[in-house]
């Protein structure tokens, strides 16, 4: 078995008040899921985007886990978006039926702009 990429998460510090906003880059995959779910577990912000611009594809663990942290939110009031998702990851999304499930926004510009504009629902 290859090992996949690694998967880096960064949190970006531009974000407005009440948005958390977490940068991938690589392949979020059942390889490093438990880093992406930590990244996830620790972050509180009633608006969470997560920037898929600089991860090339998903596997369906990857998936799951993007599903759960969209589960979990609902639950906790929190919306989850997602940005900058290519045309790989939305296939992914469309085969499997859960693309109207997010928020997808073209880029990370496009989406917090949207929430900023948007206020505090």
């Amino acid at each position: 078995m290859l090992t996949s990429d690694p998967l880096v998460i960064e949190r970006y510090v531009g974000a407005a008040e009440g948005q958390g906003v977490l940068l991938l880059k690589g392949p979020l995959t059942m390889e490093n899921l438990p880093l992406f779910d930590n990244a996830l577990r620790v972050e509180h912000s009633p608006t969470m985007i997560l920037d898929l611009t600089h991860v090339p594809y998903i596997d369906s663990a990857g998936l799951g886990s993007l599903v759960t942290a969209y589960v979990s939110g609902q639950k906790a009031g929190r919306r989850v978006a997602l940005a900058g998702v290519n045309k790989r990851v939305l296939k992914v999304f469309e085969i499997t039926k859960v693309e109207p499930l997010f928020l997808i926004f073209p880029t990370l510009g496009d989406a917090l702009e949207a929430f900023t504009s948007a206020g505090q629902a």
